[in-house]
């Protein structure tokens, strides 16, 4: 164990990154502040030539909420600018309507649309 030392320093975390100790075998993992997510619809339709999707919501969503849409083909982040119900604007859209909003990429039937919290 006389190399050690040595390789301490790659072992140690990165600057930003925080470290915690493995109870098992006391072995330093590093472990950076994930975001939660929390499940809030589902994709019901695609409109291609004007990028909206569908979305059968779940949960309440608001514009300005950060979404997370991650399918089969699909897994990116993008913040919700606006949402339509019968192409009308809305603020807030309630749990159990369907809404349509303006997405980043392409997006497929049965896609899940998680809401970033923090």
């Amino acid at each position: 164990m006389a190399l050690l030392p040595f390789f301490k320093k790659f072992l140690s975390p990165k600057k930003g990154e925080k470290s915690r100790a493995n109870k098992k075998n006391g072995e330093k993992t590093l472990s950076a502040k994930q975001p939660k997510e929390k499940e809030i619809g589902i994709i019901t339709h695609y409109f291609g030539n004007i990028s909206v999707g569908v979305i059968k919501l779940k949960s309440e969503l608001k514009a300005g909420d950060k979404i997370h849409i991650k399918g089969a083909h699909d897994d990116f982040k993008q913040t919700v600018k606006s949402i339509q119900i019968d192409n009308q604007n809305i603020s807030i859209a309630k749990k159990g309507s369907e809404i349509g909003i303006k997405v980043a990429k392409r997006v497929h039937e049965n896609d899940r649309v998680y809401k970033i919290d923090g």
